[in-house]
């Protein structure tokens, strides 16, 4: 599927920041006064700002609101409805924290299970659609969700650190690998999306259509294979590699973190990236593109 910048930021960002606020929300570091207040507002910053930039891909960004009225159907309302809560229950627990010097633990859990349900939320955007065979399974939820808290543990400086990238570097390359044969292993054929497969095999003769349109312009997305493997290694180095070798060999000073931080991010970004880039949408069998 074509990787969409706004998107990628959006995932990123807002999964980033959610992981902050969750370890802040259990109190990792316990922080009161103006450190708690930095903290929370970078936490609520990136959060807010990966929200925002969703709305980017929108045809008409004013309609947004409207994201917020199909939560009974929609994964996107519901993480549109989580998110408000999440930042709203973390709101309060942040100026009791920062103002009143009091951490209330019931309001901490609970505003946690709101970030990380947030989360949860954004990746069933995508692990449900069976119609991309390479998002739809519970690899690619469970992945969301800890490269958020990977992400957080970072920023906060957590002890976990170093055990949260080697999990993730190890549950991104499973999610690659066991991703690349989804799209075979679904059983779907040129064949079978044009019901054609009685009279034999199917071939594209002539284009449906002499231009471009919104299917193929964002539902159908080549990418080579050296490209990809090339961009795996990149992403995988940056994510996870290069952040654990940096917590293990010096000492997690503001400054490193920030860097290991920065680094990781970019790796997320490009991993992100592939995770559009390489998705398979049934719908360019029609137009002979798998």
């Amino acid at each position: 599927m074509h990787p969409a910048s706004s998107v990628i930021v959006f995932t990123v960002l807002s999964g980033f920041g959610f992981g902050c606020l969750f370890w802040l929300a259990i109190g990792l570091p316990d922080l009161m006064g103006l450190d708690a207040f930095v903290y929370y507002a970078i936490a609520f910053a990136v959060s807010v700002v990966g929200l925002v930039s969703s709305t980017f891909h929108l045809g008409n960004p004013q309609r947004a609101l409207r994201a917020f009225t199909q939560w009974q159907t929609s994964w996107l309302s519901r993480e549109a409805c989580l998110s408000v809560i999440a930042l709203v229950v973390m709101g309060l627990h942040a100026i009791l924290v920062i103002f009143f010097g009091t951490n209330l633990q019931w309001l901490g859990i609970l505003g946690a299970f709101f970030c990380l349900a947030t989360v949860l939320a954004t990746a069933m955007i995508y692990v449900q659609l069976k119609t991309v065979p390479r998002w739809n399974h519970m690899g690619n939820l469970v992945m969301f969700l800890l490269l958020s808290l990977t992400g957080g543990a970072i920023f906060t400086g957590s002890d976990w650190v170093v055990h949260l990238l080697i999990a993730t570097a190890l549950l991104q390359v499973g999610v690659w690998v066991y991703g690349d044969g989804r799209f075979a292993a679904s059983g779907s054929t040129i064949e079978s999306a044009t019901q054609l497969g009685s009279l034999g095999q199917v071939r594209l003769f002539e284009a449906p259509h002499s231009g471009s349109n919104y299917l193929l312009k964002e539902m159908v997305h080549i990418i080579g294979r050296k490209h990809a493997v090339k961009l795996r290694f990149i992403a995988l180095l940056l994510m996870s590699v290069v952040p654990a070798l940096l917590a293990m060999m010096m000492p997690l000073s503001v400054v490193v973190l920030v860097v290991i931080a920065g680094i990781h991010i970019a790796g997320v970004m490009a991993s992100r990236w592939l995770f559009f880039a390489e998705a398979e949408h049934v719908v360019g069998l029609y137009y002979d593109k798998r």
